[in-house]
């Protein structure tokens, strides 16, 4: 597993405006949105390419282009919703899919309720999406759910990390160089409720109000 934390003074300004407690929701998702896009640039890093021979109005020259097939946007509800627009942004030509996965908040796993994923993934790469990687238990479920579907590549982007998320993904990964993540920044712990600390609180929350 690789690990890249996004070292820029922009994601440093607007991540902590998302965890301000008095930032309204409408500013909180107009912030996710900007901040998944320049996480989005970091973790495209390693995208797929293939040469591609144009004209210009003055020459021939061989460019580049992504190569076949599209990626794959998983935002993991709901949650991961919010950070669609950011990251397809970036990527205007990959298909996005949809995972429901959510956390018994008795046993803290991960439990799956919705699939919108083409059953076949073979030599896909897969940007999964979920803000808060905590007890690391959904992400492990997602990557293991799109590696059995032929996924060739799975890149999860994620605003926070705790490390007993990460240690988690590292231990069930092991020494995969196929499965990396991307986030803003590693906070310190969790605690008694599994939340990140410091943290922003439940990102869904945030983005959408209580329901």
């Amino acid at each position: 597993m690789r690990l890249h934390v996004a070292d820029h003074p922009l994601v440093d300004h607007k991540l902590t405006t998302l965890r301000d407690e008095t930032t309204p929701s409408a500013t909180f998702r107009l912030l996710v949105d900007e901040l998944v896009t320049l996480l989005a640039y970091e973790a495209t890093r390693g995208i797929a390419t293939v040469p591609k021979e144009i004209r210009t109005p003055v020459t021939s020259m061989t460019g580049t282009t992504l190569a076949s097939p599209a990626p794959l946007v998983v935002p993991i509800l709901r949650a991961g919703l919010g950070m669609l627009d950011g990251m397809t942004r970036l990527l205007p030509t990959a298909e996005v899919g949809f995972l429901g996965m959510m956390r018994d908040e008795e046993t803290l796993k991960a439990v799956t309720y919705a699939n919108r994923l083409p059953d076949d993934l073979t030599g896909r790469h897969v940007f999964l999406l979920d803000p808060m990687l905590a007890t690391g238990g959904t992400l492990v479920a997602a990557i293991d759910y799109v590696f059995e579907r032929g996924a060739r590549e799975v890149t999860a982007v994620c605003l926070l990390a705790a490390p007993e998320g990460l240690e988690l993904v590292e231990k069930h990964a092991g020494g995969r160089v196929d499965v990396e993540i991307v986030v803003a920044a590693v906070d310190e712990r969790l605690n008694e409720k599994a939340y990140i600390v410091p943290g922003l609180g439940d990102a869904g929350d945030r983005l959408y109000g209580v329901v």
